[in-house]
Parts: C-alpha cells; structure tokens; sequence
C-alpha cells in the first residue's frame, strides 16, 4: 500500500465521509458482466497521481464476480459503512482468487507493500485518546483536505508472512493487516474467508472498534512496479456462527 497514511487519508475521505449518505452497496454478483461497477462502489485513488486499479464486473461460471487488474497501480473498490451494524453483524463472509503472487513485494516494507488481494476496514473511534505523534499526523492531513481514519483493519493476501501474522503497516500503527492467505499452493483457486471482525479487532488494537466507516477491496502494485491479478465475490456480513 504506497503512502502509508496518505493511503488510509484517501480512503476516509472519499469513502467514508460521514455527512454523506450512500445508496447501499449491491453484491457483485448481481451485477451484469460489462456493464458500470455495481451501485454503492467507487474505484477510489489510493494517492493522488497514481495509476487506477481496474475492476471490473465479468462472470465466473454461473455467478459474477469483480476482476482486479494492477498494473504499477494502487486504488480500491469501497463501500460505505452506512446500514453495516457490526453489534448485529460483526462476521465478515467473501472469497477471492488469485493467480500469481507479486515478484519482491513485502507488506513489512514501505518499498515493497504491495498485495494481490485485501479486503479493508475503516473504523471510527476518538482521536484525542491517540498518542500525540498520531493526532498530529491527523490534524495535519485535515489541514490538507483528508481525514484519516482512527484505524483501518485489513484481511490481505501475503507472499510468505503465515497466514494469522499481524503485520503493522511501515508507516503507521493505525493501519494493521491480518494474513489469511498466501504461498504457491493458495493460487489458481477460490478461497472462502470467514472472520468475525470485532475479535480481530479487538485482538489486535486492544479496544472495542467504533463505527465502520467504510469497507473495501483493493489490489495493488504500485510500489513494486509490478503486477497483480485477482478475481473477488460478495463481500456478506452476518452474525457469528452458533
């Protein structure tokens, strides 16, 4: 993920401002293959000035999925968190598939964080309890336009961390990413993810998580100058299993 805070300012801003009401993200897969991206989602720059991921809806079988196409590029696919309940529903169901891991990329390093597939969480919480080095940070994303996210959670595919490593992203601990998936023998094929969000989170940050604020796909390559293939289904959320 290029830019570190840049990237989770971007994506607060544009996807998750909370004086706007957005029409409720409809499943990929009922959406029609070659037509505009489903009602609900926006392809959002990751930083300004890069190149754009494309998504786009195509069929897989019987059922429609989004394509994500990275080339040297870094921008995602986000919902609103508006009508998300994570009190009712804190269970997160989707799959994706990937077709070839990123040559050199490493989520540990700033250079090298690129992934094939993420999905992404962004959460509210009170920014004045954060150290000072964070809320500075903050403000001055605010002075310019942005309004990063008190945390963001990610689910990401990985090239050799295992998969339940908490990796902190390089440039700030508001960003963490949970490995599911990764190595040779998770390509080519569908993989079926399910986790219950408000433990993850609550494991990972210590906390209780605030609102969800916004929610997302994202593939990129941007920092490896490489690139990424990967295919995504319904993101669904529920309650926990009994």
């Amino acid at each position: 993920m290029a830019g570190g805070l840049a990237a989770t300012a971007s994506y607060s801003s544009r996807a998750a401002d909370p004086s706007t009401t957005a029409p409720a993200a409809v499943p990929f897969s009922k959406a029609s293959p070659g037509t505009a991206l489903p009602t609900g989602w926006k392809n959002l720059p990751v930083v300004s000035g890069k190149k754009f991921t494309t998504y786009t809806v195509v069929a897989d079988g019987e059922r429609n999925v989004i394509e994500a196409n990275a080339v040297d590029s870094a921008s995602a696919l986000m919902a609103k968190g508006d009508g998300v309940d994570l009190n009712e529903t804190p269970s997160v169901t989707w799959r994706w598939k990937v077709d070839k891991a990123i040559p050199g990329a490493d989520n540990r390093v700033s250079d090298k964080e690129d992934s094939p597939a993420r999905l992404v969480f962004f959460f509210d919480g009170d920014k004045s309890s954060l150290p000072f080095g964070d809320r500075a940070a903050m403000t001055l994303a605010k002075a310019g336009g942005e309004d990063l996210p008190y945390a963001t959670l990610m689910y990401i595919w990985s090239n050799d961390a295992a998969p339940g490593a908490v990796i902190q992203n390089p440039h700030t601990d508001r960003v963490q990413m949970l490995v599911v998936a990764g190595g040779d023998a998770s390509l080519g094929k569908w993989q079926t993810f399910s986790r219950n969000i408000v433990a993850d989170y609550e494991r990972i940050y210590k906390e209780k998580p605030g609102k969800l604020l916004g929610y997302g796909i994202f593939t990129d390559s941007d920092n490896t100058h490489a690139s990424a293939h990967a295919w995504y289904g319904d993101v669904r959320f529920g309650g926990v299993a009994k």
